[in-house]
C-alpha cells in the first residue's frame, strides 16, 4: 500500500516537477501553499498567470493589485478572493500586514517594474518581475539590493527555463550532443501597429521591440550555447514612421561568443516570426514555435528529421511560479533569479548603443 508521501510525490511527477525535496513534501503534506498577489490585471494575468494558478501544486493567487474597481470586482468574484486581499497602487505598502500573501507578483508596464519590486521587497514579500526586469542595469541593482536588504527573494518571469522544449535545446548545445553550435537564428516578431499600446511608448516600455521581444532572443541563444556573449553589432529601423516615432520597429543584432559562435536575430513589431534554430553543421536542432505562451514544437537533424515529443501543460507559468514557490520553501536561490535578468539588461543596453553609434559593442563581464 502506498503511503501519503510516495503519493504526493508521484503526483507532482505526474505533473512534470521535479523530484521534491524533504521541505517541500513536508509543506505539501501539510496542505500548505504560498499565497501570490498579481500587480496589474493586463491581458498576461488574466489569460494567463491566473488560470495557472489554479493549476499550481505549491502556490495559488491569494490577492490582486489593480486601480480599476471594475477588475477587482469582477476578479474577486471569480477567483473567490476577499476584499481585504485587494489593493490599489496607493495603497499597495498595506501588504505588508497580510499573511495571506507570500509573493508579489509585479505584471505592469516596464517603466513600473522597479518601483513596485522595491516597495514589494519593503514590505517583506518575495517578488517575481515580469520581463524585462527594469528600464536599464542600474534600476536591476537597485532591485536586486532592495531584496538582498528584505532578505527576500527575487525571480524573473523566465517561463521557458521550465519548458521542455527549451531544456531539451540547452542540453543538445551545452553538452554538445552533435558537437559544437557554430551559429544560432534566435527571433521573435509580431505585428503591433498601434500607438495607443503602452510598449511602443518609450517612457513606458524603454525602447521597444528589443525590450519586449529581445530578451527571448538573446535567452534563446545564450542558453542553448551555455554562454555569455563577447560582443554585439545591430542595426536599427523604422519602416512605418507614422506609428514608430522615438523607438525601432525592429531591430537585427548579432552576437559573438566566446566558443566563437555566433547568433543572429530579429525583433520586430511589424512581422511575425518565432524561431530558434542552433546548427553544428550539418546537424542541427530547432523549435518553431520557440518563444510564444501557447505552444512550441521542437525537430531536430542527425540525418534523419526527428519531432521533439514533449508532454505539454495547459500553461507554461506552471512549472516557472511552482519552482520559485520551492526556492521560497526550500530558501535556495531561484533559477530565474534577479541577476539573471540584469544580465539580459546589460546585453541590451549594448544592443541599443550598437544600433545607435553603428559601431559593434564588446561586452565586459568582469
Amino acid at each position: 500500500m502506498i503511503n501519503r508521501r510516495d503519493f504526493i510525490q508521484k503526483v507532482a511527477l505526474a505533473s512534470g516537477a521535479m523530484m521534491l525535496s524533504d521541505k517541500t513534501l513536508a509543506f505539501v503534506e501539510e496542505g500548505k501553499k504560498l499565497g501570490i498577489a498579481l500587480v496589474g490585471l493586463g491581458n498576461y494575468a488574466t489569460n494567463q498567470l491566473a488560470p495557472a494558478l489554479l493549476q499550481t501544486n505549491f502556490c495559488k493567487l491569494t490577492g490582486i493589485v489593480t486601480g480599476s474597481p471594475e477588475k477587482a470586482e469582477s476578479w474577486s468574484k471569480q477567483y473567490n478572493i476577499p476584499q481585504k486581499n485587494i489593493y490599489n497602487y496607493q495603497n499597495f505598502d498595506e501588504i505588508r500586514n497580510n499573511p495571506d500573501i507570500d509573493i508579489v507578483y509585479v505584471v505592469l508596464p516596464n517603466s513600473m517594474h522597479a518601483e513596485f519590486t522595491i516597495r514589494a521587497a519593503k514590505a517583506g514579500k518575495h517578488v517575481i518581475c515580469e520581463k524585462p526586469m527594469a528600464m536599464n542595469v542600474q534600476e536591476c541593482k537597485d532591485m536586486i539590493a532592495a531584496c538582498n536588504a528584505a532578505k527576500v527573494q527575487l525571480s524573473v518571469g523566465y517561463r521557458l527555463y521550465f519548458e521542455p522544449h527549451h531544456l531539451e535545446m540547452k542540453r543538445l548545445g551545452t553538452e554538445k550532443v552533435y558537437g559544437d553550435v557554430k551559429m544560432i537564428e534566435s527571433s521573435l516578431g509580431f505585428s503591433m501597429a498601434n500607438p495607443k499600446v503602452w510598449r511602443l511608448n518609450k517612457a513606458l516600455g524603454g525602447g521597444g521591440a528589443i525590450m519586449d521581444l529581445g530578451v527571448y532572443c538573446i535567452q534563446g541563444a545564450r542558453r542553448t550555447l551555455g554562454e555569455l556573449p563577447t560582443a554585439v553589432s545591430a542595426q536599427g529601423f523604422i519602416i512605418d514612421k507614422t506609428i514608430f516615432k522615438d523607438i525601432y520597429e525592429g531591430m537585427t543584432f548579432q552576437m559573438d561568443f566566446p566558443s566563437g559562435a555566433i547568433s543572429n536575430s530579429t525583433t520586430t513589431y511589424s512581422s511575425y516570426v518565432d524561431r530558434l534554430h542552433a546548427t553544428t553543421g550539418w546537424r542541427w536542432f530547432s523549435l518553431s514555435p520557440s518563444y510564444n505562451a501557447i505552444g512550441t514544437a521542437g525537430q531536430f537533424f542527425d540525418g534523419e528529421r526527428k519531432e521533439m515529443n514533449f508532454k505539454i501543460l495547459d500553461y507554461q507559468q506552471i512549472k516557472q511560479m511552482d519552482a520559485f514557490a520551492e526556492s521560497i520553501i526550500n530558501k535556495q536561490k531561484p533559477e530565474a533569479s534577479g541577476e539573471e535578468g540584469m544580465i539580459d539588461l546589460k546585453i541590451i543596453e549594448a544592443i541599443k548603443q550598437s544600433a545607435d553609434n553603428g559601431r559593434k559593442v564588446k561586452i565586459d563581464w568582469i
